[in-house]
């Protein structure tokens, strides 16, 4: 393989419009309304389990449980379990999780707003198609 083919090989190893490309499994991961929410959770400190179960409404024990270990798994937040009576668990973002945040918080504060914009959309769009 010659130096310019390592070098346009190199180019393309992080080529989301790529099959074949790993960053296109942290897309999806990422662009999952759970890690959305529990990220932006996460945003003010440390919580719970419990603390993030309340905060986010509708999440599913199960849903909530893999979603955590999905972020934990790709460095974005940290478990701390703390020994006590009954054990205390923690998460908390990570530097890799809080230097994401701020994409997040822009997709959720974008969603917030423009929200009865999508909803006249879809209404217009619904009466065109019948």
């Amino acid at each position: 393989m010659t130096a310019a083919q390592r070098r346009d090989e190199a180019r393309e190893a992080y080529n989301a419009y790529l099959a074949a490309c790993p960053t296109r499994q942290l897309l999806d991961a990422l662009s999952d309304k759970w890690v959305t929410l529990v990220l932006t959770a996460l945003a003010d400190g440390p919580q719970r389990y419990s603390q993030l179960a309340r905060t986010i409404a509708g999440v599913s024990q199960k849903m909530l449980t893999q979603t955590l270990r999905t972020l934990e798994r790709d460095g974005m937040v940290v478990r701390t379990v703390t020994p006590s009576v009954p054990v205390r668990v923690d998460y908390e973002l990570t530097a890799l999780g809080r230097d994401l945040l701020p994409v997040l918080r822009a997709i959720k504060q974008w969603a917030e707003t423009h929200m009865d914009d999508v909803v006249s959309a879809r209404a217009t769009y619904d009466a065109a198609a019948q």
